[in-house]
């Protein structure tokens, strides 16, 4: 239990220092394109800058991917442990924000989430609420694994599981997509394009209300999964 719990503290170390550096980065770009304040529609940013914050999300994600697998042997305990760091990396990126810059002013505020393959948004309530559900039931996974019970997920559990997944990401993503689609699906997909940049689009985009219903939905999906998998996994010990 000590080296258990030794790994669990470095992982929270790094999640908690990595989502400084997220939350910097993203003060030095409120600083440049939101001096009075950030929020929606979006100024437009360069091209060169776009493709840099895409390269950089790319970047975040392959390193929470390597400390994940690089933590835990094997798929299932390697995909725990990445969801344990991206749920810590992405709860401490807001208490960040919230120390650098006093934002966001209430859980409900509209943020830009993400950039691949197309933008997010969402109030920040949902993204922490996904982060702390990624915490909790990774950490169950990470107990079950390290003390020798047989977790084994079966397929119509992984279907579920990413069910909820895509749903919620739909939440997410179905402002967004239903612009690049009006303005031209190919041309919202490439930052670099001469047709209807993808910055435009963005500048178009103005919050009217999050389907919480549908997030809700996907929750229980995954949550639902995840209890069918430990439900089995507690009887069986090697």
């Amino acid at each position: 239990m000590k080296r258990l719990f030794l790994k669990l503290l470095l992982i929270g170390l790094f999640g908690i220092a990595m989502a400084a550096l997220e939350a910097i980065v993203v003060v030095y770009l409120r600083h440049m394109y939101y001096p009075h304040g950030f929020g929606f529609p979006l100024s437009q940013a360069s091209r060169l800058v776009l493709s840099e914050e895409l390269v950089r999300e790319a970047a975040t994600l392959v390193m929470l991917v390597s400390v994940g697998f690089l933590a835990g042997k094997g798929f299932i305990r390697g995909v725990s442990w990445f969801l344990m760091t991206f749920g810590i990396w992405d709860s401490f990126y807001y208490v960040w924000l919230k120390i650098f810059l006093d934002w966001p002013s209430s859980l409900l505020t509209w943020d830009l989430l993400f950039l691949i393959p197309v933008p997010w948004a969402g109030p920040v309530l949902a993204p922490v609420i996904c982060s702390l559900t990624m915490i909790v039931l990774s950490f169950w996974m990470i107990y079950l694994t390290e003390n020798e019970y047989v977790v084994k997920i079966k397929a119509f559990e992984w279907v579920l599981g990413l069910i909820g997944a895509s749903v919620i990401l739909f939440t997410f993503i179905k402002d967004y997509s239903a612009l690049l689609i009006k303005q031209g699906v190919y041309a919202g997909l490439n930052p670099l394009t001469d047709r209807v940049p993808i910055r435009e689009v963005m500048a178009q985009f103005r919050p009217q209300q999050y389907n919480w219903l549908i997030f809700t939905l996907g929750e229980v999906l995954i949550i639902g999964a995840f209890l069918s998998v430990v439900r089995r996994a507690r009887r069986l010990k090697v």
